[in-house]
């Protein structure tokens, strides 16, 4: 392989002949070409559904990222031997290592992001940044890096009182983004740690794992700004604007986040607690920093803003203790024996396996009704999550076989109407 700076100056000598559109039309023909071939690996040899097997997800990403670049490199690698023996070919000379370092740039940003954030922010830009690291291999590979670079020195951007270079913030930016993806990476490391740790609360490992990395996201950025060489002095100003921006439209939103680590820091509600606020009722699936989500039993979710735990009262359905008292009223006519009922009725509900012995279950009188004798079956359970529809009608339907069996009558409306007689 050639020398890059002699292959420049032939190329640059090859860009003042016309037959340069020779070079041209074949590069871009070879393209085309690579990247129908690309598509048709994908579709084909690529399976149409997502298999469970992790290595073979991995795989097929990488094989997917990889198959433009390399079928461009055997495609222009084809065009080259094809025009070398009747025109110049330093164009396609220079297409080779571009192509394949686009291929092995792809393939490190996509292992880097399955290795540090499988899901997040680094999978929505995994194109562009890519794109980005190619461009500065491209302009390397092509000797127009050092100007790009005197360029970007040159050029001065007005911060605060002072004036910082453009290639030097660009620099910070890189430190940033790098430090910031080892912080995410770490952690999430520790926060995997920390909620596998079942000697801590939920709650406090939930805290720990919020605080860790704010921590390590504020450090990270610190440690690349100073490593860059920017002075955190002139960030000063920064700070100001960012105070204004939390006392006036940011206001809600530091309220939310503070709202979340105090109701983490006082455990008054934890994951899994059933509560009732305002007028959502359901199950804490996940306390976040500015939200929580509360399931309900019916499977919908409310994203409740933390400021609302905090300012509005919170029915905790097992804030102390999970159990739960239920009861079911019903009537019995006046003729019935109640020394009979009231018993049948507890063995109703000792019959259902979700009923708890320990308070067992009792019946009382509660009313003497219109119609008949008012009760009241009260019993309680230890997983009201799984909501107490079923429940309720299970035990119903038991009292209604045993007073069947027994027959004993329900009361209905009866009303007796008396006409007085009417004088001839």
């Amino acid at each position: 392989m050639r020398p890059m700076p002699n292959l420049f100056a032939e190329l640059w000598m090859d860009l003042q002949q016309p037959n340069i559109l020779w070079q041209v039309a074949t590069l871009a023909l070879a393209l085309l070409l690579a990247f129908g071939l690309s598509r048709l690996i994908r579709f084909w040899l690529l399976p149409a559904t997502t298999p469970s097997s992790l290595a073979w997800r991995v795989g097929a990403g990488g094989a997917e990222r990889l198959a433009f670049p390399l079928c461009g490199v055997l495609m222009v690698w084809l065009a080259r031997l094809v025009l070398q023996p009747f025109h110049h070919v330093n164009l396609l000379h220079l297409a080779l290592p571009l192509l394949f370092s686009l291929a092995v740039i792809r393939l490190c940003v996509y292992l880097i992001r399955k290795a540090f954030a499988p899901s997040g922010l680094l999978a929505s830009f995994e194109k562009l940044i890519a794109l980005l690291v190619w461009l500065g291999v491209a302009l390397h590979l092509s000797n127009l890096l050092p100007e790009v670079l005197d360029w970007l020195e040159a050029l001065r951007v007005p911060l605060g009182k002072n004036k910082v270079s453009l290639l030097l913030l660009l620099q910070g930016l890189l430190s940033v983004i790098v430090t910031l993806l080892l912080a995410l990476w770490a952690g999430a490391a520790i926060e995997q740690r920390l909620l596998h740790m079942a000697q801590l609360d939920n709650s406090l490992r939930v805290v720990l794992a919020r605080v860790v990395r704010a921590l390590l996201l504020v450090l990270a950025v610190l440690l690349a700004l100073s490593l860059s060489g920017i002075d955190l002095t002139v960030l000063s100003v920064f700070g100001g604007a960012l105070g204004v921006g939390l006392g006036l439209g940011l206001q809600r939103i530091a309220s939310n986040f503070v709202s979340g680590f105090v109701v983490l820091f006082e455990k008054s509600l934890r994951i899994g607690d059933l509560i009732t606020v305002d007028k959502f009722h359901g199950q804490v699936a996940q306390i976040k920093t500015r939200f929580t989500v509360l399931r309900a039993l019916d499977g919908t979710e409310a994203i409740i803003p933390n400021e609302m735990l905090i300012a509005n009262p919170v029915l905790n359905h097992s804030y102390t203790d999970k159990r739960v008292r239920l009861a079911i009223r019903l009537q019995v006519a006046y003729q019935s024996e109640l020394s009979q009922v009231m018993p049948l009725l507890e063995q109703a509900a000792l019959a259902q396996p979700r009923v708890l012995r320990d308070p067992a279950p009792a019946a009382h009188l509660v009313n003497f009704a219109a119609d008949g004798f008012e009760l009241e079956l009260g019993f309680w359970i230890a997983d009201p999550e799984e909501g107490s529809l079923a429940i309720r009608s299970a035990i119903a339907l038991q009292i209604w076989a045993d007073f069947q069996r027994c027959g004993i009558q329900v009361p209905y409306p009866q009303r007796e109407i008396h006409l007085p007689p009417v004088n001839p």
